[in-house]
């Protein structure tokens, strides 16, 4: 049976303990693609990783390790959790997967808000790997986002890259193109 893994990003800290605020699993699009693969007889998890506003790389690994993971895994990252896939699918070199959706991926260009969390060598064969490695961003991101895509873009060229216009961080309620990335 085929699975999905969605990994959601980092919050500040203070929409993570905003209780009008849903968590960061439930947050945005998120619910969405859980829900059309679900309909497609994927079963899909959202995990919620701890202290997402300050995330630790073990903790998020520890907790994404709970779940089942091998060639028929779809994966689907946004922001932080995009960068995290990177980082443990690197880390990870005799694991493969299905498809992998990065939407809005976050590395922390600048290494400040984040440093010890992407310390890492990104694998340039990741992306043989996989089925395909989809990478969404859009056009009205911010710097950071535009500057993490560029390094995924010079580290796996045969990623597929999708620039989408008007969607800045991916915040809407749903995402039909990473949808279409994952099961067309």
């Amino acid at each position: 049976m085929r699975n999905a893994i969605i990994v959601h990003g980092k919050p500040s800290r203070d929409e993570f303990y905003d209780p009008a605020v849903p968590p960061p699993s439930s947050h945005h699009w998120l619910p969405w693609p859980a829900k059309q693969l679900l309909v497609r007889d994927i079963h899909a998890v959202r995990p919620e990783m701890p202290r997402p506003y300050a995330p630790d790389y073990p903790g998020w690994r520890r907790e994404f390790e709970r779940y089942d993971v091998d060639a028929r895994t779809l994966l689907v990252g946004h922001s932080c959790g995009a960068g995290f896939l990177v980082r443990w699918l690197s880390e990870h070199p005799r694991v493969r997967v299905g498809r992998v959706a990065l939407v809005a991926p976050w590395l922390d260009p600048d290494g400040v808000s984040a440093p010890d969390f992407f310390a890492f060598d990104l694998d340039p064969a990741l992306t043989a790997r996989t089925q395909k490695i989809a990478v969404f961003t859009s056009d009205d991101d911010g710097d950071a986002i535009l500057r993490s895509v560029d390094i995924l873009r010079d580290a796996l060229p045969r990623a597929r890259f999708h620039e989408l216009p008007g969607y800045g961080h991916f915040l809407q309620p749903d995402a039909p193109d990473v949808l279409a990335a994952l099961v067309d």
